[in-house]
């Protein structure tokens, strides 16, 4: 069943064996494992099945320097659905390396290892509707893929790898039929979790405070609470909720909280020649069997991130920059002038140089007008593949003049504690603290990008059929040029053994709290080359078995009835 809490008397009490805080991947993904009871379960959702002004704005927030970051309510979703209602669909999973604690990367290191996970990354591909669960180019297709540059075998890069593309799924509007038809579950929306109230005796959740944008007030208990609101409104709800043992928030008795802000360290840079002829490249995307658009990358290998002290990466063949009138490209000009009908993520990183709107406008007009079918037939190609498909074309793929590529690179970024996200002064209009988000970059950070590019520049030499031409300071400049990657908002309630290196432990529980949990890319100790969104379905997976088998062993009748005011059964 789905509500609206506006529909709840003011002041009233809801009981749970589960309550679970946030309506995106991680949220949906848990509630789906609990469709056939027992235990009676409610997911918190603060938004509506529809875009909401209002909701949207309790995300608004400051940011240390916002040539870094984009402002916190943007990449973000405050709808039933979460950030899946916006997300580009790219899943891989973690890589073994990713678990290492790596004397060359500080703070590496996860309690658990990629055997833990495991198991539960198939279902997560099936609930992102992202294919089978295969990432190698030699299976993923009867045959193998076609060769990304034929012919090149590079020795400290992969290029079996592969990445896969959800629909992209919107988790509310797929499962939300299922999740209504629970006689077990409850969803609330348009419902805020404002503050989480520790138990007297401390170690325990005792009840969630709820508030709606109209002012009526509600509350929850549960024996077990799960937040899974994200990487930024996590950190945000534990450092609002002060009390008694908790002066500086719950599960912050370290200070960990908010800590160890990752997103990744992404740009387009260099120029990549090849002496190839134009069908021995295949910069795009293949079509598996079931309809899943799967493609290829270069990825760093782990041997040649341990001899070179630096994180993981993954690289792939660019376009030119778009802004550039240079590359000759009706297609990528038309983009250009387009770039204000496009969203945000993606219209940020096409502005032009500064004072040179005019002349580079005129540019990009030439460059339209000399071959305007081309443009046309890309126009329509988008509309009919992503516009109007089901399931999207994942991006522009456009094979540029002369065989000249750049590089998209996408590489991990260092975990460390002066990045990180605290409360801010202003309040929100439901009384919660703001965000202030300060994401800092290292020296390592670039690094990893700057001998990437110098080693497969060193590869393609050996070669002899191509070249890389990447000047270290541009990579530096472009790896920076547009501040963090959008929606990667990662590590800010770190998993680990022990409360001194963690928020939560291996289990995704609070450290020191009995029944809280969190089910977020929050808790990525490292950020690994990979996308989080299907390493968070899978933690959530995990999780929720781990919930039904605590869940299982208690006794008889001793789990509170679900009561929502007005509805059977309440």
């Amino acid at each position: 069943m789905i509500l609206d809490a506006e529909t709840l008397e003011h002041g009233a009490s809801l009981e749970a064996d589960l309550c679970i805080v946030g309506g995106g991947a991680a949220g949906i993904a848990i509630a789906l494992q609990f469709l056939r009871g027992p235990a009676r379960v409610l997911l918190v959702e603060s938004g509506q099945h529809a875009p909401h002004a209002a909701s949207q704005a309790l995300y608004a927030g400051e940011v240390v320097d916002p040539a870094l970051h984009s402002p916190p309510d943007t990449y973000r979703q405050r709808q039933f659905g979460g950030s899946t209602t916006l997300w580009g669909g790219r899943c891989i999973p973690l890589d073994p390396v990713d678990f290492r604690a790596r004397p060359w990367m500080p703070h590496s290191g996860w309690p658990i290892g990629p055997e833990t996970l495991a198991p539960w990354y198939p279902a997560a591909n099936m609930l992102c509707e992202a294919g089978e669960f295969d990432y190698s180019a030699s299976s993923a297709m009867p045959g193998g893929m076609r060769p990304m540059i034929g012919g090149f075998a590079p020795r400290d890069f992969s290029a079996d790898g592969i990445e896969r593309f959800s629909l992209p799924t919107n988790f509310a509007a797929r499962y939300s039929h299922r999740l209504a038809a629970s006689e077990s579950l409850r969803v609330l929306l348009g419902a805020n979790c404002t503050a989480i109230e520790p138990a007297p005796e401390g170690g325990r959740v005792r009840r969630l405070l709820l508030r709606t944008l109209t002012g009526r007030e509600a509350s929850v208990s549960a024996a077990q609470v799960v937040l899974a609101t994200g990487g930024l409104e996590t950190p945000r709800l534990l450092l609002a909720s002060r009390g008694p043992g908790h002066e500086d928030g719950v599960g912050n008795a370290r200070g960990l909280v908010g800590r160890y802000y990752m997103c990744h360290i992404a740009g387009t840079s260099g120029r990549l020649r090849l002496d190839l002829p134009r069908e021995m490249v295949q910069p795009g995307y293949e079509v598996a069997g079931d309809g899943t658009y799967i493609r290829r990358r270069l990825h760093l290998t782990e041997a040649a991130q341990e001899k070179h002290g630096v994180g993981n990466a993954v690289m792939r063949l660019h376009f030119p920059r778009i802004p550039d009138p240079a590359h000759g490209s009706s297609v990528l000009s038309g983009l250009y002038l387009a770039r204000r009908l496009l969203p945000y993520e993606y219209r940020k990183r096409l502005a032009g140089p500064e004072g040179m709107e005019f002349r580079t406008t005129l540019r990009h007009l030439r460059n339209l007008a000399s071959d305007p079918f081309s443009a046309t037939d890309f126009a329509w190609t988008m509309l009919r593949k992503r516009r109007l498909a089901e399931r999207k074309f994942p991006s522009v793929i456009v094979r540029p003049p002369g065989n000249v590529y750049s590089i998209d690179f996408h590489g991990e970024q260092e975990p460390n504690p002066a990045s990180r996200v605290t409360l801010a002064e202003a309040s929100d209009a439901l009384g919660m603290p703001r965000l202030r988000v300060d994401w800092r970059w290292t020296e390592g950070d670039i690094r990893t990008a700057q001998v990437s590019f110098r080693l497969l520049a060193e590869e393609l030499a050996r070669w002899g059929k191509g070249s890389l031409e990447a000047d270290p300071e541009e990579i530096a400049y472009d790896m920076l040029r547009d501040g963090a990657y959008g929606g990667h908002h990662i590590g800010t309630t770190r998993m680990g053994a022990t409360p001194a290196t963690g928020v939560v432990d291996a289990d995704c529980r609070v450290h020191g709290m009995a029944n809280l949990w969190i089910a977020s890319a929050a808790v990525f100790p490292t950020s690994s080359q990979a996308n989080p969104t299907l390493t968070v379905v899978a933690l959530a997976l995990r999780l929720a078995a781990r919930l039904k088998q605590d869940m299982a062993a208690m006794p008889a009748g001793t789990g509170p009835d679900l009561k929502v005011a007005g509805q059977p059964g309440g």
